[in-house]
């Protein structure tokens, strides 16, 4: 098992170190390989090819296909995006009706209404300023409900 762990440590770093290999066995009997051939022990030198790879010579990378993986992915989000889902749209529209339909009905219904003047006090707002408000509401709302 040792030995096993050994050459396939060995193996695993030749194409890193990109050196020459040599092979001996020692004293006990167990292979060993080394970068340098040892001293009065007969070596043999093993030649391990570098750079080679399971890759076909004409396929992608990994991290080149990811890249395209996540360029497809962003270009369908763009496109989800501008088309735009339709039932949500009309959902969204009704939402922006109902609530200029809520503000206008705010300023029809009356009574003392209070904003907040340049210092942050709450003020009462004139008759004049409740009319514009009024009108500037209703504007809005049959913009919102345009065909509602």
């Amino acid at each position: 098992m040792k030995r096993l762990m050994i050459v396939a440590v060995a193996l695993a770093l030749a194409p890193v170190a990109s050196a020459q290999l040599y092979k001996h066995v020692d004293k006990n009997g167990r292979v060993v390989y080394s970068d340098q051939p040892p001293a009065g022990v007969d070596a043999k030198q093993v030649n391990i090819p570098t750079g080679v790879t399971n890759v076909p010579s004409g396929a992608k990378s990994y991290v080149a296909q990811d890249k395209e993986n996540q360029k497809k992915k962003d270009e369908a989000q763009k496109k989800a995006a501008k088309a735009g889902d339709p039932a949500k749209k009309e959902q969204e529209a009704e939402q922006r009706c109902a609530q200029a339909k809520s503000a206008h009905q705010y300023f029809v219904d009356g009574g003392r209404i209070f904003k907040n003047n340049e210092k942050g006090e709450r003020a009462f707002m004139s008759d004049a300023e409740i009319d514009s408000e009024r009108e500037r509401t209703r504007r809005e709302m049959e913009a919102a409900c345009q065909g509602r």
